[in-house]
């Protein structure tokens, strides 16, 4: 159900569409001008505004340019008039009222105005949000092409990529030496894998000394056979 704003400075007008679209679900806020309207607009984005044309102090029309150029005209607007010109009806849609209902307003009339505005601008939403997220793919995939040519046509090598058991995960619910161990020997064998089992890449890659990387690694009861297969080792 929808926040719907309906501003119109008639009494019984704004009573009558409060009664209906209450029935139907949703949540009125009344303004009997444009001065309430722009409060009310001010506090909140409602979902909806039913907007009268002819007010006492500002009409609708100009309200809605207005709203269109400080920039919250973000919520669909549907006009009402009981003697409005076809000129102003078109100036209003073309400023960005979503449609425009002729007073007396039947009932039939005022729920579809009503389902149509909300539907519509729901599916506005989703396609910006499916943009959005176009665009982030987009973003990600142009990073990957930019690597992708830095690195000589191949994408970077990632652990799922070089790691004998391919990507790791640990248990985190064990003592903090154990997980230790689990990463430590995870970070040794992905580095043989990645430099074909040379001790002496891997030791200047890790930052350890030879003597210390091959304790190290036994400690740790890595395979260090395993990390060879890829390439000859030193």
């Amino acid at each position: 159900m929808a926040n719907i704003l309906v501003v119109d400075d008639e009494h019984g007008i704004r009573d009558l569409l409060s009664e209906i679209l209450n029935d139907e679900g949703h949540t009125v806020e009344l303004a009997e001008n444009a001065a309430e309207a722009r409060a009310a607009r001010q506090q909140g984005r409602p979902d909806l505004v039913l907007l009268d044309i002819w007010m006492p102090d500002t009409d609708g029309v100009t309200l809605l340019k207005e709203w269109r150029g400080n920039g919250q005209l973000t919520m669909p607007v549907i006009m009402m008039s009981g003697h409005a010109t076809i000129d102003t009806a078109v100036e209003a849609t073309r400023i960005g009222a979503q449609s425009f209902l002729e007073k007396p307003i039947t009932l039939q009339k005022l729920l579809k105005a009503v389902d149509q505005a909300l539907a519509r601008d729901n599916g506005s939403r989703k396609a910006e949000a499916e943009a959005a997220q176009a665009q982030v793919v987009a973003g990600a995939t142009a990073e990957l092409t930019v690597e992708t040519v830095m690195t000589g046509g191949q994408a970077p090598p990632t652990m799922l990529d070089l790691a004998p058991q391919g990507l790791q995960t640990f248990e985190l619910d064990k003592p903090l030496r154990d997980a230790r161990d689990a990463f430590e020997k995870a970070y040794f064998e992905f580095h043989l894998a990645k430099e074909g089992g040379s001790m002496t890449r891997v030791a200047e890659k890790t930052g350890l000394e030879r003597t210390h990387l091959y304790r190290k690694l036994k400690q740790l009861g890595v395979d260090l056979a395993r990390g060879r297969r890829g390439g000859s080792g030193s």
